[in-house]
Formats: C-alpha cells, sequence, structure tokens
C-alpha cells in the first residue's frame, strides 16, 4: 500500500494542475470569507447572525477546486491512458483507489486547514468592522473558543469529505464533464433545487439528505438547535454520501475494463 501511495503521489505532483488547484482552495476561499465579513453588518445587540459561519462562508467556493483536484486526479489519468499502465502495475484495483483516496485525503487536509485558518483570521479582523463587537454581544472570533473551534474543524472535515466523495464520483464516471457535473450540481444545484420545494416537511427531509446542506451544518455556532440536523449528523450524514460514492467507484473499477 505504502507503494501505491506513493506512484500515486508522484503521478498528482508532476501533473500541471493541481498545485493551482490547491492555491485556489486557499486563497478563494480566504477571499470569500473576507468578502462575506466585510458584507454582512451587525447594526444592533443580538442582530441574530452567525459570526462564525459568516467567517467560514468562502468555504462554500473552496469545495468547488477540491472537487475539481478529486476530478483530475482520476479522469485525468483515463483521458491520457495512464489508467491501463497503472493498473498493470498495481493489479489490486480497490488498493489503487484507496492510494488516491490517501493522497487526495492528505492534500485537501492540508490546504482546507490553510483556508479555514486564513477565513477565521479574516472574519476577526473585518467582522468587528460590521459591528460583529463584544458591544453587541459577539467577541473577536478565535479558534480557542468552542463554538468556533467546532465549526472550523468541522469545515476542514467537509472539505476533505467532498474530496472523496468527488474521487468516488470521477471514478464511477470516467469522464471529467460528467464527474464535474455531477459534482457541482450535488453542492450547489440541489440545495437550490430544496429551498424551491413548498412542502415544509419534504423540504426538511430533503435537506437532511443534501449533503451539501447537510454538511455545512457543522459551522452553526448560534442556530445549530434550529436546524433540521446537528452539526455533527450533518457531517455524518456527508460522510455517508462519501462512502457511498468511493463503494459505487471501487466496485464499478474492479468490474470494467480500463
Amino acid at each position: 500500500m505504502r507503494y501505491a501511495v506513493y506512484a500515486e503521489w508522484t503521478k498528482l505532483r508532476t501533473m500541471p494542475g493541481p498545485g493551482w488547484l490547491l492555491a485556489g482552495t486557499v486563497v478563494l476561499t480566504v477571499a470569500l470569507s473576507a468578502v462575506a465579513a466585510s458584507s454582512v453588518t451587525c447594526a444592533s445587540a443580538g442582530c441574530g447572525h452567525d459570526a462564525a459561519r459568516i467567517g467560514l462562508q468562502g468555504v462554500q467556493l473552496g469545495q468547488a477546486t477540491v472537487a475539481l483536484l478529486a476530478v483530475l486526479m482520476v479522469c485525468g489519468e483515463y483521458g491520457t491512458g495512464m489508467i491501463r499502465t497503472s493498473l498493470v502495475a498495481m493489479p489490486r484495483r480497490t488498493a489503487v483507489l484507496a492510494a488516491k483516496a490517501a493522497v487526495l485525503t492528505g492534500l485537501t487536509l492540508a490546504a482546507g486547514t490553510a483556508a479555514v485558518l486564513g477565513s477565521v483570521l479574516a472574519g476577526r479582523l473585518l467582522l468587528p468592522g460590521s459591528g460583529f463587537t463584544p458591544a453587541h454581544g459577539y467577541p473577536p472570533l478565535s479558534p480557542a473558543d468552542g463554538p468556533t473551534l467546532r465549526a472550523a474543524a468541522g469545515s476542514v472535515l467537509y472539505l476533505a469529505l467532498i474530496a472523496l466523495l468527488s474521487l468516488g464520483v470521477a471514478t464511477a464516471v470516467r469522464d471529467s464533464a460528467a464527474a464535474t457535473g455531477t459534482v457541482l450540481g450535488l453542492l450547489y444545484l440541489l440545495p437550490l433545487a430544496v429551498r424551491m420545494v413548498a412542502d415544509e416537511e419534504a423540504q426538511r427531509l430533503l435537506w437532511q439528505l443534501s449533503p451539501a446542506s447537510a454538511g455545512l451544518a457543522v459551522q452553526a455556532t448560534t442556530d445549530a438547535a434550529v436546524l433540521p440536523l446537528g452539526p455533527w449528523a450533518g457531517l455524518g450524514v456527508l460522510a455517508a454520501w462519501a462512502s457511498a460514492a468511493l463503494l459505487a467507484g471501487g466496485l464499478l473499477l474492479r468490474r470494467r475494463d480500463a
């Protein structure tokens, strides 16, 4: 397994795109978080906003580059035909997928940690200028605060699970355009479709089943009690999606020709 992981790392670091996608994850996440922290205002005490969630808003953009990295990791090999060489060198196909998942998870955790810490710092610096001050009941954002730490750590795990979900989808689909469309549809279009459902019970159920909506519940620090799922339960739903995608991808990888 160690050799498979090293092989996947070697392949990934010699490709032209992964470095830019990892850097983009950090830059885009922090940039959108900074914009959100500057745009939302708290004019009076008890304005009802979740400061930690605002400060981590950029994760919703950073997840796209993480998904693209996973798609590139799989579909890039299919596009060049390199997958045949990989499977000849490593006949155990599930080991190949496991190695890809290990490398992708490590890189995503590293980039996600930098992105989330940068977002928390941006929120700490910019939110007071938008009215999120101790006088209004909002102390500066700090990882030392329990709920903020949980939201930040959960956001890093969220990005890692999005990467694994995307890896599973890409392995099952094998086409970069189809895999990208499927993953981005799950992340962005499905939550919009859920909001358009008129029936409240049906909307609540679909929210609980949506990987992005449920997973991002881990960022909630002030309104967690009113969400359809708790923070860690929501992250568990996303973990179930990622596990199912990897299982489906692994089964199809074993049964199909390269």
